[in-house]
């Protein structure tokens, strides 16, 4: 099945001999029973165990899923391109050359940096309101977490027009528990094409800023 999946990756990449070739293999995988197995042994023979290379392991044979694979490399490979791709990130992505405009924080994955020209996204499992400053804590400013539906809860912070340089700090207050995180967290803006330790977010909804939902929490600025 993995063979068929670098056939295609070669196909559309242009390298249609490469994908001609790893079509021949993923073939000689069946040892003439033209049942496609889900594994076959890629080390040294070991006899006794009947492992012996390039032959199957012990594996689901035949495997439906690598056998659909297969027939999906032949049609891509009879048009000359994947026949089964989705138009819309080919639309997105290649053709409109749409790039994300959020980075995302969350405490799974808690970046240090983020490209200038990016909105910072904190993204939370439980409702929180946002502590957060721009200027080292000199000045401050609290925003609620909004409920995305797919249990997740966001801040967008207006981060986009940060220049490279500036540190963003932010801490929450746990909205059901009623107690701070009690640690600082902070995020430094880096010049844009800087590889930045960032993941890019999904724009699942348009989070506003400046809403309602700021209000002013009366609270040291920071070591909570």
């Amino acid at each position: 099945m993995l063979t068929g999946e670098r056939a295609h990756y070669e196909l559309a990449a242009g390298n249609r001999e490469s994908a001609e070739s790893l079509l021949a293999a993923l073939e000689h995988f069946t040892n003439g029973s033209r049942l496609i197995p889900e594994q076959v042994w890629d080390s040294t023979d070991l006899p006794d165990r009947e492992l012996f290379r390039g032959e199957v392991s012990g594996s689901a044979c035949p495997l439906v899923w690598a056998h659909a694979e297969y027939i999906k490399l032949r049609r891509s490979l009879l048009e000359g391109e994947i026949f089964d791709r989705p138009p819309q990130p080919v639309e997105r992505y290649r053709v409109l050359k749409q790039i994300a405009t959020h980075v995302d924080w969350r405490f799974n994955n808690k970046i240090s940096s983020m490209s200038e020209g990016k909105i910072l996204r904190l993204t939370l499992l439980t409702p929180a309101l946002v502590h957060w400053s721009f200027d080292a804590w000199r000045t401050s400013r609290d925003t609620s977490t909004r409920d995305t539906g797919l249990g997740a809860y966001i801040v967008d912070l207006p981060t986009k027009e940060l220049p490279a340089g500036a540190r963003v700090c932010f801490t929450f207050h746990w909205r059901e528990e009623n107690k701070w995180e009690g640690t600082d967290f902070q995020v430094m803006v880096e010049p844009a094409g800087l590889r930045a330790q960032e993941v890019l977010a999904v724009d699942l909804m348009s989070a506003q800023l400046g809403s309602a939902n700021d209000q002013p929490l009366e609270t040291p600025n920071s070591n909570r």
